[in-house]
């Protein structure tokens, strides 16, 4: 069983989002502490999950040969509240919270965290609304 110093590159990067955005105060007086790296069974609304996560090497080839990577997260804000409105206010929380933010990734070295696109809409049952984020983020290894 790996302790948290001993995650993979992909899980160090979401264990930090995930801590950045329950320590950010905008974020957590509007979902608490509902970030997950992974969607609960039953989640509770609103909430923030790391919906998907892609990574590749990254850089010239000694960067990326010495463990450079480009991490590509999606982050799906979700809310019940009726309307976009609450999905408006997670989404823009969790932009503010984590562009060009620098938390700490477990045996990584951050280079850059940029959120590059953000989109709110309801999803097709009319009752849940969405935010949807795309965080670049480039570690190295330490």
């Amino acid at each position: 069983m790996s302790g948290p110093g001993n995650l993979g590159p992909d899980a160090a990067l979401a264990a930090a989002v995930v801590g950045a955005l329950q320590a950010a105060p905008a974020v957590a007086a509007l979902v608490a502490q509902r970030v997950h790296a992974d969607p609960p069974r039953n989640p509770t609304y609103p909430c923030v999950i790391v919906s998907r996560q892609e990574s590749r090497p990254f850089g010239p080839d000694d960067v990326a040969a010495s463990g450079g990577l480009e991490h590509l997260l999606t982050l799906t804000c979700a809310s019940r509240f009726g309307g976009p409105e609450e999905a408006r206010a997670v989404t823009a929380a969790v932009r503010a919270a984590l562009h060009n933010a620098g938390p700490a990734v477990a045996g990584r070295r951050l280079v850059t965290l940029r959120v590059t696109y953000a989109d709110v809409f309801r999803a097709a049952d009319r009752e849940l609304s969405l935010g949807v984020l795309r965080v670049r983020a480039v570690t190295e290894a330490i």
